[in-house]
């Protein structure tokens, strides 16, 4: 019987031929001769013995059939792969379908062994990832971090050089991290740096990624697709993002996200990555100020798209909303309800396999990332690949993805203000009162969050081809806060016990001109910070949650390996599912001099928000971003509750719109501009 932990092994050093020893262990797969790639067929049996030689374990790979891969096949081995680009992910679905149908592990290994050197490595590690976490015989194998399988798309180009130097001259042992540069992209001329921790961090474009790989578009088994809520989380993730760079912004002194609502004027924004792409050996193309987008007709790419198809998809859109209704390719209305309205809404601006009406509502969201990534060279003349912003990996770096998700933002939200308000006795929990709540610093300090820079180290040694074996780590440094406990106190004078649902979020209190906000601006704002199952007993009641436990979060070690791990730590310990907000981000930068905002704690009742499901679950970890493998969205609220929604009549602040059962205490973020080393010292 086959290992499934070895398929593992094939996403490693993806520029490698599936030959060469991989992991920790030296391992070798031994391959039928005629699964070798045509140039090696004459010499494969002098190859697999010279490699095999080198290896300390061998796994024998079972001739199970030729897989049909004619049509993945079609993508080149050195071309870019991107999630957001038709054609990529027809490709991608085909090679997914092939990894699906496989009828147990040793077939499955066979047909990836096959098909890992005559296909596209990102379009491969995309879908045997897919596959992977979709296969019921494989879904519980934790994926390795897609920073060390393909680190050019995090690492500065220049650092490569000094890595490949550190590991063919130093010994496996003695080797150094190499430092990444803080802020690399640009200089302090432009304005836009300012954010370079927040869009080029390392947690947060692999959360981006990770969202995109569960949550694929495309697939003969519609079940891959049509996850719960698919749309909505689609419009919640992305909301929160704007919601927390906002807040990034403003701790910066920049003035809010101008939506990319108009497709023809300039894009003051300009973007120069300084990353290369180790396997397609390009550099990833810059973006000059003032770029104009033009029309798209690349051949190659199958691309053909005007400016004009943009701006009519998104008109039938926005009608949709305004309408009430969408309509369906035979001409069928739909109504755009309180409950699945907005699910039906993310189908269509994301569309998918689940889009109603792909025809006649296109794809908006997909295509305003190619055209944005083809703006250096729409027609193909300069033989150019798509920018950072065509790749799901690497768009949270560009300025413009927030340009373009804030208008995705503001058209959703024109869809939420239609909706009727949530009554006073919607959000009331009859006998609960949140009587206080209180932030409490591991350094003792309370009603603060402190935020500091931290050095953490990733090991790039699984995606840096044709090196010496061992460790190569690269060296980041990211944002992070002192740990906190939040301490609520809760009356619950019902007389019996009950189950509240605890929502916590976090907004600024002032908008750009030092105003207090009125809560239609505030409820945009609001950052989801935890949520959680509270069992309520009569009396008073003191609930701890600790900023660890937040359910938008996944555990600092699935960004940054513990260095300093127990020996005999497995993997496993430190993989998790992968789809979640970095926890080290969970607050935002705040300033020197202390940043203002509110902190939101609600508790509403369990039994009108529980979903009839076991609670736990693998990939639970983040659910509120990314929703929980096999199971249903863990809330029936929607999403974003209670501030989706504009308030009643007469709530025209947050101290207005608050019930018994919620509680506002303010806070203060105040930054540390110390930098601390791999350990947090």
């Amino acid at each position: 019987m086959a290992n499934k932990k070895n398929l593992l092994l094939l996403l490693e050093r993806p520029g490698e031929p599936v030959f060469t020893p991989k992991g920790k262990n030296n391992t070798v797969f031994q391959i039928p001769s005629r699964f070798l790639e045509e140039r090696y067929q004459s010499i494969g049996s002098e190859i697999q013995s010279r490699f095999g030689e080198e290896g300390d374990v061998t796994v024998q790979v079972r001739d199970s059939g030729i897989p049909d891969i004619t049509i993945p096949a079609q993508l080149e081995k050195q071309e870019n792969f991107s999630l957001f680009m038709p054609r990529h992910q027809k490709l991608a679905a085909a090679l997914t379908d092939v990894f699906m149908k496989a009828k147990d592990i040793e077939q499955l290994q066979s047909y990836a062994v096959y098909a890992r050197d005559r296909v596209n490595a990102q379009m491969f590690n995309y879908s045997l990832s897919v596959a992977i976490l979709h296969r019921p015989d494989t879904k519980d194998l934790d994926l390795p971090l897609f920073v060390e399988t393909f680190p050019s798309k995090f690492i500065d180009s220049r650092s490569f050089g000094r890595a490949r130097e550190e590991a063919n001259v130093v010994r496996q042992g003695m080797r150094r991290p190499i430092i990444i540069p803080r802020d690399y992209t640009a200089s302090d001329l432009d304005p836009e740096h300012r954010l370079w921790y927040f869009r080029e961090d390392l947690g947060i474009n692999i959360h981006h990624w990770h969202w995109h790989l569960i949550y694929p578009s495309e697939s003969s088994d519609i079940n891959i697709v049509r996850k719960d809520r698919r749309g909505e989380l689609f419009y919640y993730m992305h909301q929160q993002i704007m919601a927390r760079y906002t807040a990034e912004r403003s701790c910066n002194n920049l003035p809010r996200v101008k939506p990319l609502n108009s497709l023809r004027d300039p894009i003051p924004e300009g973007y120069f990555p300084k990353l290369d792409s180790l396997i397609a050996s390009r550099s990833w193309p810059a973006r000059q100020d003032n770029s104009v987008l033009k029309n798209i007709n690349r051949t190659l790419d199958q691309i053909n798209l005007d400016i004009p198809t943009m701006e009519r998809w998104r008109a039938r859109f926005l009608e949709a909303i305004q309408q009430g209704f969408y309509i369906d390719p035979r001409g069928q209305r739909f109504p755009l309800d309180e409950v699945t309205g907005i699910d039906h809404l993310g189908n269509m601006l994301d569309a998918s396999s689940l889009s109603p009406n792909p025809d006649y509502y296109g794809n908006y969201h997909n295509m305003g990332h190619t055209i944005l990534s083809f703006v250096h060279d729409p027609d193909h003349r300069h033989l150019e690949s798509f920018s950072t912003i065509g790749d799901s990996a690497t768009s949270m770096r560009d300025p413009v993805f927030y340009r373009l998700h804030q208008d995705v933002d503001d058209l959703f939200n024109e869809h939420k203000i239609r909706l009727p308000p949530y009554t006073a006795q919607q959000l009331t929990f009859p006998g609960i009162q949140v009587t206080a709540v209180g932030i409490q610093l591991e350094n003792g300090r309370t009603n603060q969050f402190h935020t500091f820079w931290q050095q953490s180290d990733v090991n790039m040694s699984k995606g840096m081809d044709f090196l010496p074996r061992g460790d190569v780590f690269a060296r980041f440094t990211h944002l992070q806060h002192i740990p906190f406990t939040i301490n609520i106190q809760v009356n619950n004078d019902s007389g019996a016990q009950r189950f509240g649902m605890v929502r916590l979020f976090m907004a600024p209190k002032f908008d750009d001109r030092g105003q207090q906000m009125l809560f239609r601006d505030q409820r945009r704002l609001m950052i989801e910070m935890d949520k959680f199952v509270a069992n309520l007993r009569p009396g008073q009641n003191t609930l701890r949650r600790r900023s660890a436990e937040s359910t938008i979060t996944v555990p600092f070690d699935r960004t940054f390996r513990n260095l300093d791990s127990p020996a005999g730590t497995t993997d496993a310990q430190f993989n998790y599912c992968g789809c979640g907000w970095p926890n080290h981000m969970l607050i935002p930068k705040g300033t020197t001099q202390g940043y203002r905002m509110e902190y939101f704690v609600m508790v509403s009742n369990y039994e009108l928000d529980r979903i009839n499901q076991d609670l736990g679950g693998i990939c639970s970890d983040a659910a509120s971003f990314c929703g929980i493998r096999d199971r249903l969205y863990p809330d029936k609220r929607a999403m974003g509750f209670p501030f989706d929604r504009l308030a009643r009549q007469g709530a025209d602040t947050l101290a207005s719109f608050m019930t018994p059962n919620m509680r506002v205490q303010e806070v203060t973020i105040i930054h540390n501009d110390r930098v601390a080393g791999p350990t947090g010292q």
